[in-house]
């Protein structure tokens, strides 16, 4: 693998593909800082993703920020070394006394950090332990941190991996919830589709499971071909999540969406007629994901009991 210092542009691309910049707390990435701060007995720890002019920390521990301009991080001169940073003491170093990180809060004296380095060279961002004293950090302090960096970079490649459902491409029921997250957090006017196919149990028990992967998979093409909407998962075994940015067009898609399945065709067994029922629900101001979910998941029982192949609202 070459290592791939000079490349900006292609460094921010590979940053971009983890889809991972102010995503919410999870706790995997949490474990880690976690077990890095009592490893080395430091007050202060992360893992740090370098924007274009920021650093953002997907997890961390001892620090009252969520990120901090790129041109103070001590993480952006990570990156730009093969062997990572180690500072003994951040007041007496040219780079960093005037920084106000240093000279203010958090106060910083000592930091080790390990470049995030990606499978194809770039290095994204870095995991970083930091001191309120001076240190001195050994050759085989940067080799058990590098080793951790390396334990984040594999979580990153495998989040990635288990965002997209291997059957019918959308994504899986985890990253179609950050993207709701995602969406209340910019506070519009953004609806939730959760569709459900029509008895396809008895479709995988009369026909195969292979009937209803194909079943899946055609449904996948029909929602797909109603859009382009901000996000569509497969949120559970037969069971899609549509994003929609604008609440106020909702019934209408959903509508299109109802109608379209029931007149589309699976490929190689034309006399199987297939539908949905559909539970749609507007976000509501301050909700959690899950309340709003809850909302739609109520609004599509409801159409179920009410007879099937139907939309409801709630």
């Amino acid at each position: 693998m070459k290592l791939k210092l000079d490349d900006e542009h292609g460094r921010l691309a590979a940053l971009g593909r983890y889809d991972i910049l102010d995503t919410a707390v999870e706790e995997e990435f949490e474990q880690i800082v976690q077990l890095v701060q009592q490893v080395f007995g430091m007050p202060m720890a992360a893992v740090t993703l370098v924007d274009a002019d920021r650093q953002w920390f997907k997890a961390r521990r001892g620090l009252g920020v969520a990120e901090t301009p790129r041109s103070m991080a001590f993480c952006h001169h990570t990156i730009a070394a093969a062997d990572g940073l180690a500072v003994e003491d951040a007041a007496n170093d040219p780079r960093f006394a005037d920084s106000p990180l240093v000279v203010g809060d958090p106060n910083i004296r000592s930091y080790l950090g390990a470049p995030l380095r990606t499978p194809d060279g770039y290095q994204v961002g870095a995991l970083c332990i930091i001191g309120n004293e001076s240190r001195r950090f050994s050759i085989t302090d940067r080799e058990i941190l590098r080793r951790f960096s390396d334990v984040v970079v594999s979580q990153m490649e495998l989040r990635q991996m288990a965002s997209t459902d291997s059957l019918t491409g959308l994504l899986t029921r985890r990253a179609f919830d950050q993207a709701m997250f995602d969406a209340l957090a910019r506070r519009g006017n953004s609806a939730v589709l959760l569709i459900d196919i029509d008895h396809f149990k008895q479709i995988n028990d009369r026909l195969g499971h292979a009937v209803g992967d194909e079943v899946l998979r055609a449904v996948t093409a029909t929602i797909e071909a109603a859009g382009p909407f901000g996000a569509v998962g497969r949120v559970g075994g037969e069971e899609f999540g549509v994003l929609l940015p604008d609440g106020d067009d909702a019934p209408a898609i959903a509508e299109a969406v109802r109608q379209a399945v029931a007149a589309m065709a699976v490929p190689g067994q034309p006399a199987l007629s297939v539908t949905v029922s559909i539970g749609l629900s507007i976000a509501g101001a301050g909700e959690t994901t899950e309340c709003w979910m809850k909302r739609a998941d109520d609004a599509l029982y409801a159409a179920k009991r009410g007879g099937r192949d139907r939309v409801c609202a709630g």
